[in-house]
């Protein structure tokens, strides 16, 4: 018997400070904070929940979750 492993679901975790709570601007690109490339969203959101909660202190500081397998195969369905 062989076992199938899970697709491959690629998530960038990154984040940083904003020019504006507003917006989605970052304030400094050069001091983006790249989390990470994860195999799932589980995986993804696990990463990015800790990041966004160690700091929860600063208001412009943001973590996003981008899909990064919908950008690879923007035609594939889920």
């Amino acid at each position: 018997m062989s076992e199938t492993k899970p697709k491959q679901l690629l998530h960038l975790v990154f984040g940083g400070e904003l020019t504006d709570l507003e917006g989605i601007e970052f304030k400094d690109l050069d001091k983006l904070d790249i989390v990470g490339i994860y195999p799932n969203y589980a995986t993804a959101f696990d990463a990015w929940k800790s990041k966004a909660q160690s700091t929860v202190d600063n208001a412009h500081m943001r973590y996003f979750v981008v899909h990064m397998h919908r950008l690879m195969e923007p035609d594939e369905a889920e």
